[in-house]
């Protein structure tokens, strides 16, 4: 299904039934400053200023663990996801398929960003036997994608944690009763 992909802040539906879901440009800036925000002055100083070879070796480790992070911000907010009945696609530079009949593992976390766990972030991680597949909550629709996945994994019968049952029972959805339904 080669269509363009639809640029939003929130989930669009096709006529076929397929949802496309992606990173908002305003949820990504802020990956975006905190990439330069270690990358550039480490870069400046390399360039600057004389170092022994050790500093040289950890600034420089500093200046590429910033670049990974930039990299891997630009490749996630590049990246387009379509779900549809059948399957979930990831569409960007690298490509990968999990289909829902297939579906082997799913894991919901959720990342406190302060001490009383009012502000923080979910993870979902699907897989499908060697296929990976990890977004988190800034993507638009994530609950949409939560729910198809979960109920994937339900009719899968799959062995879910008691971390992402209870993560499931955060985002209000009620899971089957071997799950430890409440």
């Amino acid at each position: 299904m080669d269509q363009p992909i639809p640029a939003f802040a929130t989930p669009t539906e096709t006529a076929a039934g397929a949802t496309w879901h992606r990173y908002p440009t305003a949820a990504m800036v802020g990956d975006y400053l905190r990439a330069a925000a270690g990358l550039v002055p480490a870069v400046a100083i390399l360039a600057t200023t004389p170092f022994s070879e050790a500093g040289t070796i950890v600034l420089g480790g500093f200046a590429a663990i910033f670049a990974i992070f930039g990299l891997r911000t630009v490749l996630r907010h590049g990246t387009s996801l379509e779900m549809t009945d059948t399957d979930l696609r990831a569409i960007g530079i690298w490509r990968r398929t999990i289909a829902w009949a297939e579906l082997d593992r799913m894991k919901l976390a959720y990342y406190s960003t302060r001490r009383d766990r009012k502000s923080g972030w979910m993870q979902l991680e699907l897989g499908a036997r060697s296929t990976r597949l990890g977004l988190d909550s800034r993507i638009a629709g994530f609950d949409r994608l939560v729910r198809r996945a979960a109920a994937a994994a339900a009719a899968r019968d799959l062995e879910l944690s008691e971390t992402t049952i209870a993560n499931l029972h955060a985002l209000g959805l009620a899971p089957p009763e071997r799950w430890g339904g409440r």
